[in-house]
């Protein structure tokens, strides 16, 4: 199933996530775990009523715009960008967020080594410093 290009409001687009994610019921079970997934369901319908007074929080909104990204559903996060006058956004690619992390986490640890080395230059000069800083 196709995505329209536009949604009239944040209750539109959120609701193709949970269309996309599998319905209300499912997706009220993620969200209200400790709940049936009938009463989950019902909350979370009523949670996209603009008429109701049940609201998703933040939190939960940012829930779905993740869970969108996961099953390549991208209502929620388009419609943001649209109604805020960005340009849309595309999903980062996998692979090269994990090669920038890598790259990352290479360039911390040949910080984290030389500043290992230098503390134990400064350690073998003056043994009392590590008295000092414990």
């Amino acid at each position: 199933m196709q995505e329209k290009l536009f949604y009239e409001s944040v209750y539109d687009a959120l609701g193709e996530v949970v269309r996309a994610a599998g319905g209300m019921k499912k997706v009220g079970a993620m969200l209200w775990p400790e709940k049936s997934a009938d009463d989950a369901g019902a909350r979370l319908k009523d949670c996209l009523n603009p008429d109701r007074r049940e609201k998703l929080d933040p939190e939960q909104v940012a829930f779905l715009r993740r869970l969108g990204r996961q099953i390549g559903c991208h209502a929620l996060v388009n419609f943001e960008a649209h109604d805020a006058g960005y340009e849309q956004p595309k999903p980062v690619n996998s692979e090269e967020q994990a090669r920038r992390l890598v790259d990352v986490i290479a360039q911390q640890q040949a910080q984290l080594q030389a500043a290992m080395n230098a503390f134990q230059q400064l350690a073998q000069q003056n043994p009392a410093i590590l008295k000092m800083v414990a």
